[in-house]
């Protein structure tokens, strides 16, 4: 607990280009003043953080957090269980969607064992910080122990902390774990104060009555459980996962460093929603790269403040969405280093 406080509250508020800098050199870069429109906006948010004008992005990180969770059991996924544990193993052999985007702007996967409800053997491309074979289940009562809530926030800011060493320029969030939308949509019911018929969605396709019956054990899990809304720890304690756990920490660690966090979908904004709840200031260092296809998630956007950069109908997770939203940032930043001014291209200055 004290590992994670200590990080909390070394967490700066942010403020977009205090000293007005960024704006200042996007205006003497020969184009029509805001003509790159987000992509602006996304430099400045990207340096406003950073606090340094003359770095850029080397070092691109997606950590994708894996997670079982005993809510399964009330047959709220059209997938088994197992299919966690075997999306890592295709995590590890670098074959899944993540991968490929990961290759395809140049950035790195860490893949980490938060709580997979088996033992996966350690390999190169692995992290393990296993807390449990997969929580509790939450309809029966708590998912897990305070002092596990706790521990798994402070897994994702040691994944921070280990990371730094090599270098850390942003950081992409991603998630496994069937079930997981489950007690993503009870976390934002309960912090964001809305109807669960409003926060929860179809999750991996589930049809009409699959959903009502799914709506009916959040229901059930918030009645038995008692969640207080204004503890966070007993949120995620109570309703939550391991790899929801970590991706709150990834989100306080990142930001203690003054790295920003683009957001996947619906499992790593949930995880962000508990990292806000913990320390508001965090949310100044979230960039939303998408909106999925999750019912819910529109809505979390909407309670952090958060405009998505695209909507191309995703729900995968994994850290996909975030991944182009990387691609997106890093294009936003080479455009204001890279492009030459009014004067070095000696294009007449209609602002001069």
């Amino acid at each position: 607990m004290d590992y994670l406080k200590h990080t909390v509250e070394n967490i700066e508020a942010i403020q977009p280009d205090p000293k007005g800098r960024i704006k200042a050199k996007f205006d003497t870069l020969a184009i029509p003043r805001g003509s790159l429109g987000r992509l602006e906006d996304l430099a400045t948010i990207y340096y406003s953080i950073r606090g340094n004008l003359s770095c850029g992005i080397k070092h691109k990180k997606i950590f994708t957090l894996a997670g079982d969770h005993g809510v399964v059991a009330e047959g709220v996924s059209s997938f088994p269980q197992q299919v966690t544990c075997q999306m890592v193993q295709n995590f590890i052999h670098e074959g899944a969607a993540i991968n490929v985007l990961a290759r395809h702007i140049g950035a790195k996967v860490i893949v980490v064992d938060c709580g997979v409800a088996a033992e996966i053997t350690p390999s190169k491309g692995l992290k393990i910080k296993k807390l449990n074979h997969g929580t509790n289940n939450m309809a029966s009562g708590p998912a897990m122990s305070g002092e596990d809530a706790v521990k798994s926030i402070e897994t994702g800011i040691e994944l921070i902390e280990d990371e730094l060493r090599d270098g850390l320029d942003i950081v992409g969030l991603g998630d496994m774990g069937i079930a997981n939308t489950t007690p993503s949509s009870a976390i934002f019911s309960i912090l964001g104060n809305v109807p669960v018929s409003v926060a929860t969605g179809r999750g991996t396709g589930l049809n009409d009555d699959e959903l009502q019956k799914k709506i009916s054990v959040i229901e059930k899990a918030i009645a038995i459980n008692r969640p207080d809304p204004n503890d966070p720890i007993d949120v995620l304690a109570k309703v939550g996962g391991y790899e929801i756990g970590g991706i709150a920490g990834l989100c306080l660690g990142a930001a203690r460093h003054r790295i920003p966090i683009v957001l996947d979908g619906f499992i790593s904004t949930a995880g962000a929603i508990i990292a806000c709840a913990l320390e508001p200031k965090v949310v100044n260092y979230l960039i939303a790269s998408h909106v999925s296809a999750e019912r819910g998630h529109k809505h979390m956007l909407t309670f952090l403040g958060k405009e998505p950069l695209f909507n191309l109908n995703m729900r995968l997770g994994e850290g996909t969405g975030a991944t182009l939203g990387i691609h997106l940032v890093e294009a936003g930043v080479k455009l204001l280093n890279e492009m030459a001014t009014f004067q070095d291209a000696k294009v007449s200055d209609p602002y001069a």
